[in-house]
């Protein structure tokens, strides 16, 4: 089951993945009108990357999460109780009320729903004239050799690519709304990782092996090479993208 892709990788997800960058936020005020005190409802929320966003912002957040690893990281990583709800749910059925959310946010988390049922269900919980906004942050894929490398070392050791490409697809042509008023935007950065952070961050993702497959050692051995050719002085600066698309109910 897809939301059980990510069992026994909450705790490196946490630790290694990419965070979103606070420009983000910038933009939602200037393309959503995102203001503190609205509330956001973050689908698939994972260990509550996204959310933490959302809560700095002073905003008030749901975080909708079907897998238990996930939603535990979720409650040790948050500071906010107050402002912050956890729900044991689905993108496909949510449990919210009614037009009650002021804006959708999804992290890296879309090409795991069911897009048919899990858009519905997000016109259901919209209020009217809200906003649907899809996330992701990861390493650049075109920019420079390097990441042509990089992402070549990720199709060499990934389990099962075509599924997730396959899920991918879910974005192909997307109009959640219909031809409503959207936005779309690409903010550049830097993580700069050592060899263990990097090393978390290949196997954060659902399509790579973990300690005891077979293939695991092998991938370990790349990730080393890869490192040891682009790193300098022990820190490898890998460039990053983070797509950002909105999209308004009418």
């Amino acid at each position: 089951m897809n939301t059980e892709r990510f069992t026994g990788r909450a705790d490196i997800y946490d630790r290694y993945r990419s965070r979103f960058p606070q420009a983000v936020i910038g933009l939602l005020r200037e393309h959503c009108n995102l203001q503190p005190g609205d509330l956001v409802a973050d689908i698939g929320a994972g260990t509550g990357m996204f959310a933490e966003l959302f809560l700095d912002h002073g905003n008030h957040v749901i975080a909708v999460e079907p897998n238990a690893e996930m939603r535990a990281a979720c409650r040790r990583l948050l500071s906010h109780p107050e402002r912050l709800q956890i729900v044991d749910a689905a993108a496909e059925s949510t449990g919210l009320a009614a037009a009650s959310i002021d804006l959708i946010a999804v992290g890296r988390a879309f090409h795991w729903f069911d897009r048919v049922r899990a858009l519905a269900e997000f016109k259901r919980i919209l209020k009217p004239h809200g906003w649907l906004v899809l996330a992701a942050t990861s390493p650049a894929r075109e920019s420079s050799e390097a990441a042509r490398e990089y992402q070549q070392l990720i199709v060499s050791h990934a389990i099962d690519l075509a599924i997730v490409r396959q899920h991918f697809g879910s974005y192909d042509g997307l109009k959640p709304f219909g031809d409503t008023q959207a936005f779309a935007a690409t903010i550049t950065g830097e993580d700069r990782l050592t060899l263990d952070a990097f090393t978390g961050l290949i196997q954060s993702f659902s399509i790579m092996p973990l300690p005891g497959d077979t293939r695991h050692k092998p991938m370990l051995e790349a990730i080393e090479a890869y490192f040891s050719k682009w790193s300098s002085d022990g820190i490898l600066r890998l460039e990053t993208e983070s797509r950002v698309n909105g999209w308004r109910v009418d």
